[in-house]
């Protein structure tokens, strides 16, 4: 992106680790602009980031995920499948050392 291209408050992604985030600051450094995502609280050059598109996926979608997770694990956990799983081990350490 250009710095005539940003502005404070703009969803930008960093297309190397994929990272999105909104715009918190703009700063030059040694005659480098950079600009501050709040999802890394990290400065990225500008010429590195793109404009971001679409929504980002939201905190509570990730919590509810995470949610479902534990719940499955739970259901898993209490069943005769882990009871099988451990039924048939040898209680042998394979660590190939």
């Amino acid at each position: 992106m250009l710095a005539e291209e940003i502005t404070l408050g703009m969803r930008a992604r960093y297309p190397r680790t994929g990272t999105t985030g909104i715009i918190l600051r703009i700063e030059q450094v040694r005659g480098e602009v950079f600009a501050e995502l709040d999802s890394t609280s990290l400065l990225y050059r500008i010429d590195t980031l793109i404009p971001a598109s679409g929504p980002e996926k939201s905190t509570k979608a990730f919590i509810d995920d995470a949610k479902k997770v534990i719940e499955k694990e739970r259901a898993f956990a209490s069943g005769s499948e882990l009871q099988d799983a451990w039924k048939n081990i040898d209680q042998s350490c394979e660590g190939g050392g």
